[in-house]
Parts: structure tokens; C-alpha cells; sequence
């Protein structure tokens, strides 16, 4: 049951007056709603009041005030028993009916108006994943000449044609194949979250949501994976220096070296993320996970053929992002999380560009390495889980290093462990990974009389 009671604000408005307020309470919870009555002196208000006195006769208005009131207090009460009829009287539904906003009919214009709260409060991943949401459900509403969906009209049955159609559509990044179960299931999931919100906000009964009968499920994916002979046959290739065909290699490789490195870290690594000690220190945008990774020899190999004179700490090592875009100067992740959401924008477009460059040049290096599967920067990590598996490292350790929230999805791929045991990790893994690493592990195998004969023998040479 709710109660009402008026009650004035303890201080002055730019007009110098105290607003009287409508305050609704719902199990232990208020709302109020500002009124047209504004009075001058604070004991011009009763906060006592009965009988539809609230305003004193002191103030000359009192009894035309005290009459606005009273209707504004029987029109809330009346929308709270329409609002109770229907099982959807919270104080946030009649706060919108009492403001004369009326309680929100269309879906559509409900889960757009979430869409842009996503985007101001700067998550622009989930925005985009929203967004693209919201422009399906608008064409398959104009496709069933609908121009719009009330809450009253979700349903199991509409959810089913939604799904039907999404069938239909075809993958935008590959228009030749349609979109993916899971990618279906993805959209489906933003749907369920946003019907749940407007449960919540009593929007919807309980007993309504469409989705309590409606079932959506993902399918388990093969993840792809190089073998080392595949591997090596990419290492191989004679590829221009400084080509984008060559960075994505690099940026391919550097990867696999670095525990399956993701590709939207890797192209905002800067030269201040490596230290002297040869270690590779970041924060994951994902997560905000600390890595701090040892830099094997291959990984420090790649590095040096981007090192330059004159490079600053703060400039990106990988050339694809560029350090005057108005972004470049966020380098902690505190700094990315305070971007405007129009700069956090900016930047998950550029890392979605450049991947997709990265990506379009590793589908050529696929071909000329004569490689039979499908090579994308996210099959570095696939790799890496995989050779680790095969390295014998236990699905925990590797799970550790590859910084999963569950070893599930670790699991899928084939808590936190220490850096010691991380390093030993990629050390057992890619020990015999470099021409260098293999020069210097068959040269510790010398005796010193054997070695002192090789140095004399190529000084010779």
C-alpha cells in the first residue's frame, strides 16, 4: 500500500521560494513530485496538516492553494489504484502518470531510450551491441507494418517471428553467409535484459514477460587453431617490410607470444608498457586486469623492428593507432573510463577499423602460406591455448595466464596465478619458438673447449 503526504523543501529556489513537494512512499521506498505551489516563508506550510489545510491562513492564497493540492493528491491516489488494478503501481509508473508523462506504452521507444543511457554512462561496446538491436527490431516491425510495439503486445509468439527473421539477415562483415546462431542468441539476450528492466520499473506484471516461456540458446563454435608447421610457414613468408601485410603478421605473432594478447589491447600497447627488466606490463579494457607478462625472445624480436630513435614512452608501439587522435592522450584505464562518451566512441570505432584491417591481411597471408582455415586475430589466442595444452600446462595455469574469468571458457579455448608462474608458463611453452632462443640453447650444450674452437673458427671466417 502507498501513502502520500505533502512536505516543503528547507531551502529557497532561484526565485527565493520553498517548493512544496508530493511525496509518494512505497515499501520503504519515496518518489517526489514536484507541484505548482511555492511558498514564501517556511511556516507558511502545515506538515501536519488535515482537513486539506497544508497551506496556513496566513498566506493570502491559502484556500486556492490548499485546493490545488487536494486535486493533486486525489489524481495520484486514483492513479494509484488503476495502476494497483493492473499489478503495475510502483512510484516510479505514477510519478509518470501524476506528471502527466503517462506511463510509457511503446517498447521500442523504451529500449532506444536505454540504448542512450548506455552511451552516456560510456559503455560503448554494450551500446553498439544495443544499438544494433534496436535497428533490427525497427525493421522487422516495418517489415510486419507495424509502426511501433507496446508492452502489451510482447509476447512468446512475437519473440518467435523476431527470432524467425533474424534468420533472414545477413552477416554485415560477411554479407555472403547469414548471421550466426550465436549472434541471434546475442540479440535475443538484449532483449531478455531490456523486458527485465521494464519488470522491474512496473512497466510489464511479472507474470507477462514473454520471455518466461520463450527458450534461447547458443551453440557450442570450433575454435580454430594453427598447427606449429602452419605456424612456422607464416613466420616464413617474404613479406614487404613496413607493409600493413607485415605489421599484421607481427601484430599476429607478438600475440601468440604474449599469452593470446586481444587484439583491441594490443593496438593500444605503448612503449612505456615494456620495461627494462624485459616484461610486458598493461591493463586489459576488458576487465581491467593487471598482465604482467615476461617477454620472450621472439616478442622482443618484434619489438625491435618498430623501435625508432626518438620515440616517446607514450606512443603507440604498433603503427595503426595514431598518437594526435584525441583519445591517444587516455593511457590508464581511468583515463579511457573518463573519455566523453563521444572520444570512447571514437576510439572503439579506430580499434575496430584497424582490426578489421589486421584481419583483412591476415586472410591474405592465410592464402599465401596455403593455410586451409580461417586465420583472424583472435585465433593467436586459440593458438596459444592450444600449445599450452599440448605443453602439458594444466586448464587452470592456462586459464591464469590467459586472464579468463572462468575456466569454463578456458575450457573452451583448448583466478589469478602469480607472474613467477606465469613466466614459467610461456618459458616451458616457446623455449625452442626462436632461430636465436634454439642458436643459444644448442651453444649452452657446449663444453668450453668446444665453444672456445667454434668462436675461433668463425673469427676465421
Amino acid at each position: 500500500m502507498a501513502t502520500f503526504a505533502f512536505e516543503v523543501k528547507n531551502r529557497r529556489n532561484r526565485a527565493g521560494k520553498f517548493p512544496v513537494y508530493l511525496r509518494i512512499t512505497q515499501n520503504r521506498k519515496h518518489k517526489r513530485i514536484k507541484t505548482t505551489i511555492e511558498v514564501s516563508r517556511l511556516n507558511d506550510f502545515n506538515p501536519n496538516a488535515k482537513q486539506e489545510n497544508w497551506i496556513k491562513k496566513q498566506e493570502p492564497n491559502y484556500k486556492k492553494w490548499n485546493d490545488i493540492l487536494a486535486k493533486e493528491l486525489e489524481k495520484s491516489k486514483d492513479a494509484f489504484r488503476k495502476l494497483e488494478e493492473e499489478g503495475l503501481a510502483t512510484s516510479e509508473a505514477m510519478a509518470s502518470v501524476i506528471t502527466n508523462k503517462g506511463k510509457p506504452t511503446s517498447f521500442l521507444d523504451y529500449a532506444r531510450k536505454r540504448t542512450m543511457e548506455i552511451f552516456a554512462e560510456g559503455g560503448i561496446r554494450n551500446w553498439k551491441k544495443y544499438n544494433g538491436f534496436c535497428n533490427k527490431l525497427e525493421d522487422f516491425l516495418k517489415e510486419q507494418k507495424a509502426g511501433d510495439l507496446t508492452f502489451a503486445e510482447l509476447s512468446p509468439a512475437l519473440l518467435s517471428e523476431f527470432k524467425s527473421y533474424l534468420h533472414t539477415l545477413h552477416n554485415i562483415r560477411e554479407p555472403e553467409k547469414m548471421l550466426h546462431p550465436n549472434t541471434i542468441a546475442l540479440n535475443l539476450r538484449i532483449f531478455k535484459t531490456i523486458t527485465s528492466k521494464a519488470v522491474k520499473e512496473g512497466l510489464i506484471k511479472m507474470e507477462k514477460n514473454p520471455f518466461l516461456s520463450f527458450e534461447n540458446k547458443t551453440i557450442k563454435t570450433t575454435k580454430e587453431k594453427l598447427t606449429d608447421e602452419e605456424l612456422q610457414r607464416i613466420r616464413d613468408l617474404d613479406l614487404q617490410e613496413g607493409s600493413r601485410i607485415w605489421d599484421a603478421r607481427n601484430i599476429f605473432l607478438f600475440s601468440f607470444y604474449c599469452a593470446g594478447i586481444r587484439i583491441g589491447d594490443l593496438l593500444q600497447l605503448r612503449w612505456l608498457n615494456t620495461t627494462p627488466e624485459g616484461r610486458l606490463v598493461y591493463y586489459m579494457n576488458k576487465n581491467h586486469k593487471k598482465r604482467d607478462l615476461l617477454l620472450i625472445q621472439p616478442a622482443k624480436e618484434i619489438l625491435q623492428l618498430y623501435w625508432k630513435e626518438g620515440r616517446k614512452p607514450t606512443d603507440y608501439i604498433f603503427p595503426l593507432l595514431n598518437n594526435d587522435q584525441p583519445f591517444a592522450g587516455a593511457i590508464r584505464p581511468e583515463d579511457i573510463d573518463t573519455l566523453s562518451p563521444e572520444n570512447k566512441k571514437l576510439l572503439m570505432d579506430q580499434l575496430s577499423s584497424k582490426t578489421a584491417i589486421v584481419n583483412n591481411n591476415l586472410n591474405k597471408i592465410r592464402e599465401l602460406a596455403g593455410i586451409n582455415k580461417r586465420l583472424t586475430s583472435h585465433i593467436s589466442r586459440h593458438t596459444f591455448a592450444y600449445k599450452a595444452k599440448q605443453a602439458g600446462i594444466p586448464d587452470g595455469r592456462i586459464k591464469g595466464i590467459l586472464a579468463h574469468s572462468s575456466l569454463k571458457t578456458t575450457e573452451g579455448y583448448m583466478g589469478e596465478f602469480s607472474t613467477e608462474e606465469d613466466d614459467k608458463v610461456l618459458s616451458s611453452i616457446f623455449e625452442q619458438s626462436s632461430p636465436k632462443a634454439r642458436i643459444m640453447a644448442l651453444l649452452d650444450k657446449l663444453n668450453p673447449e668446444d665453444l672456445e674452437r667454434l668462436m675461433a673458427f668463425i673469427q676465421d671466417k
